[in-house]
């Protein structure tokens, strides 16, 4: 594909015409297959103009950001630092759309999100990071248990609202068998101690993380108990009456009970 057809891509996708952003990708789909992911890079930065499209403003154009999304997963490994980089593009649609690219790459984002999760101290980009992470549907998303471990208890409400819930997220993923013991007591504690948060939406994910412990076979039978009898206590059926007054806290206990 010569300069000129790479420029034409750039014109199509630089359109806010579906139709012309559509066979924008088309192109650059076949231009993939004839010159292989590993050398695509001019092709990513194409690509990547439109991560900045908002799903909300746009909702027409939602099937041309997932679409841009997953030819950028294609990319394979290389890719990886090159989003992380972009994080620090200061919109927020980007690094949305970013954080799902790293999430949908799966194990290979696990050990670049983590290490870069301790190199950053900003909050947003924190979120991002543990929201990438929860995405990633691997059993070595436990190396990732440690920094949201870090989150669960920080002072701001967003990023420990996505610490308590990529908790929840992780343990989908994680054998019982490949989560040490003392790791799983440290989750139970920071998750019944997110129960006490002012913030109901941090409460309801604490709850859920903790349910789905039961779920996915990680707890014993008095660990069962003690959830359970946490359950009953937010839903107000135990002997002390005195529920939670968070409707969204009430409907993640009460679906919870069926695990326990």
């Amino acid at each position: 594909m010569s300069q000129t057809d790479y420029k034409e891509i750039e014109q199509l996708l630089a359109s806010a015409e579906e139709e012309k952003l559509v066979k924008g990708l088309k192109l650059i789909k076949q231009e993939i297959a004839r010159v292989g992911s590993s050398e695509a890079r001019p092709l990513f930065e194409m690509l990547y103009s439109l991560f900045y499209i908002d799903p909300l403003e746009y909702p027409e154009l939602v099937p041309v950001l997932e679409e841009a999304i997953t030819l950028t997963v294609g990319f394979g490994s290389w890719v990886i630092p090159v989003l992380l980089d972009k994080l620090d593009s200061g919109d927020i649609k980007a690094q949305m759309a970013i954080a799902q690219a790293l999430g949908r790459i799966g194990a290979d984002a696990v050990d670049p999100l983590v290490n870069e999760y301790h190199i950053r101290d900003d909050t947003s980009k924190r979120i991002f990071i543990l929201y990438a992470l929860g995405k990633i549907k691997s059993p070595k998303i436990v190396k990732a248990v440690d920094a949201a471990l870090d989150s669960c208890s920080a002072s701001d409400m967003e990023l420990r609202d996505t610490a308590t819930r990529a908790i929840g997220k992780f343990i989908e993923s994680i054998p019982p068998e490949d989560l040490p013991a003392n790791t799983k007591l440290r989750i139970i504690k920071s998750l019944k101690a997110n129960l006490a948060c002012e913030n109901p939406g941090v409460r309801a994910k604490a709850i859920r993380s903790l349910c789905k412990l039961a779920k996915y076979g990680h707890l014993n039978a008095e660990e069962k108990k003690e959830v359970h009898t946490i359950c009953q206590r937010l839903l107000g059926t135990d002997e002390h009456f005195d529920w939670d007054r968070a409707f969204v806290v009430r409907k993640e206990a009460q679906e919870g009970l069926k695990y326990l």
